[in-house]
């Protein structure tokens, strides 16, 4: 007999659109009838429960938020209370995580990091936006209205106030299936294209004393989006080891088949660099940048100081190198 998931009656909200969305993607549940329903009778004849009821047990498989004294968090380092999103995402994530990359196996520890990133990055902001959470304090006063985001977008799938209600269970099942649209969206970008990235940065992080022995030039063979990785890596190997020295520069391709030089911001999003190309050397192009830092083949260097170019590896080598004892 297939499985029932339950969730309220009337109008929906994107936290129990994803959290149903979620629980089909499992083997348990794949054939489950959604039932909508706010009657309790009804709601305890149904296998799982989100959203409605006023219970949270993952042990009798109820997942409501609304009852008075819920506090849930995703865990002990964050401090968004949960949604039935989250809820659900919690305890059946990293089986939703393989169901949708069931053609890309991942191992145990990329779906852990997989695991928190989509928490982090798609989860969490609905568990705020169903709980009212604001992203910042109140007293700033936004500079513009946003109305773009998934859960606005499902918002608008049910009825103006001025329409018949009509199908309900037809207008869920489209909520439904935005939701998951973004879901698989999300996860296939981050295992497929983020994840890898993350290798890339890792590899040339572990690999940082062999490029130059004071360990704060890393280089990349091939270029991808590194900032983010390389922020958190850089983090986790001081939490290891305090006394670690910070990166200064960071070599890799561009699409030319040049080189670049980049200067690593004091801070994730911070346009001021731990320590900048030379200042003797900004603004300078070509065969003049070269004649004044003696290194062949020197393509520029921006007038700021936080990148620059060679048109080889070893050039571009030869000025980190450099940079690491000028100001």
């Amino acid at each position: 007999m297939p499985k029932t998931i339950g969730t309220h009656s009337g109008s929906f909200h994107c936290d129990e659109a994803l959290a149903c969305y979620m629980l089909r993607q499992l083997d348990e549940y794949k054939d489950a009838k959604v039932v909508r329903s706010r009657d309790p009778a009804t709601l305890d004849t149904c296998d799982i429960v989100v959203d409605v009821g006023g219970v949270y047990s993952h042990e009798t498989k109820r997942y409501d938020h609304h009852q008075r004294g819920f506090d849930e968090q995703f865990s002990e380092n964050y401090k968004t209370k949960l949604s039935s999103a989250g809820l659900v995402y919690k305890h059946y994530g990293k089986d939703v995580i393989r169901a949708i990359l069931a053609d890309e196996p991942v191992s145990d520890n990329e779906a852990d990091i997989l695991y928190k990133k989509i928490y982090e990055s798609f989860i969490e902001g609905i568990d705020g936006i169903d709980n009212g959470i604001s992203q910042y304090p109140e007293s700033i006063e936004p500079a513009y209205r946003e109305s773009t985001g998934l859960s606005a977008r499902v918002g608008r799938l049910n009825p103006w106030w001025n329409q018949p209600e009509g199908d309900m269970d037809a207008r869920f099942a489209q909520a439904m299936g935005l939701t998951g649209s973004e879901l698989h969206e999300r996860v296939r970008y981050y295992a497929l294209a983020w994840l890898p990235g993350r290798k890339i940065v890792e590899e040339g992080f572990n690999s940082r004393f062999d490029i130059d022995k004071s360990g704060q030039i890393v280089l990349f063979e091939q270029f991808c989006p590194w900032k983010e990785h390389l922020d958190v890596i850089e983090e986790e190997a001081i939490a290891k080891d305090p006394e670690a020295p910070k990166l200064f520069y960071v070599l890799y391709p561009d699409t030319s088949n040049s080189w670049r030089v980049q200067a690593v911001a004091e801070r994730p999003g911070s346009f001021k660099s731990r320590h900048a190309l030379p200042e003797a050397w900004r603004g300078v192009r070509d065969e003049a940048l070269s004649e004044r830092s003696g290194v062949e083949g020197c393509i520029f260097v921006h007038q700021s100081g936080f990148i620059g170019g060679n048109k080889t590896r070893d050039g571009a080598l030869e000025l980190a190198r450099k940079a690491l004892t000028m100001d």
